[in-house]
């Protein structure tokens, strides 16, 4: 799913995420004035953020409605950020090198496939320097088999209402959003539907991944915090490095 439908109310829908985290986080793992690829971006939030902090940021995405709303927000900040239409597992055409990655937001849970993610992870290591860091967050096994399932989450206003209802997928540790929004527009509301689907693996089926794909230095922690995950942790935060060569 790439938010076809409600890019443009998103940023509304999402404004209790605690981005400044995300960016903490990251920031935790950078030095001063890095050069950061973000992929994912979606509206441009975390992307802005860096930016202001005096980073060289390239955002990248897979909806182009989603780049539109994080053009124009960077317009309106005076931020120089380079946003690209592109897919995370099919990225081409970098002929320099970042010191850092990111992947916020789960939007990794959004490929279904071990293949995807691994192909993803040899794109991140490709367009990464020697030396250089990935950094991404997923959903955990425990969120997505006791947390989703059967939840409900519903808000209203006088703009945007939503529906949001979530139940397990076919794949192990799956899960499927089904969200219905409602946004007045003059005298009615238009409704907007959107199915959405997420899965994610162990922390230690991501480490191989990043293993065989040429990563180290694998570190995983928990839920915005520097401690390791606990049986209830709801989202792994990861990092990896790109090896220096050895001559």
């Amino acid at each position: 799913m790439i938010y076809q439908g409600f890019a443009g109310v998103y940023d509304e829908l999402m404004t209790h995420a605690p981005y400044d985290k995300w960016v903490h986080w990251i920031e935790q793992h950078v030095e001063r004035n890095a050069k950061i690829i973000d992929v994912g971006c979606g509206t441009g939030e975390i992307a802005l953020r860096l930016a202001k902090n005096g980073h060289t940021v390239t955002g990248v995405d897979l909806s182009e409605e989603m780049l539109a709303c994080a053009q124009q927000k960077a317009q309106a900040h005076k931020q120089s950020i380079q946003f690209l239409h592109q897919d995370m597992r099919e990225l081409t055409g970098f002929d320099q090198a970042f010191k850092v990655a990111v992947i916020c937001c789960d939007s990794l849970n959004y490929l279904k496939n071990e293949n995807d993610v691994k192909k993803t992870f040899k794109n991140m290591f490709q367009l990464l320097e020697e030396d250089g860091v990935l950094l991404f967050d997923v959903h955990t096994p425990y969120k997505m088999e006791k947390v989703f399932p059967g939840s409900t989450y519903a808000d209203q206003d006088e703009e945007i209402s939503y529906i949001w209802q979530s139940h397990q997928g076919d794949e192990l540790y799956s899960v499927i959003h089904e969200l219905s929004f409602f946004v007045k527009d003059g005298d009615v509301y238009q409704r907007y539907d959107e199915t959405h689907e997420q899965r994610t693996f162990t922390c230690e089926a991501y480490a191989a991944y990043l293993e065989s794909t040429g990563f180290e230095c694998i570190e995983v922690t928990a839920d915005f915090t520097n401690e390791a995950p606990q049986e209830s942790a709801e989202r792994y935060f990861i990092s990896a490095k790109k090896p220096k060569t050895i001559v």
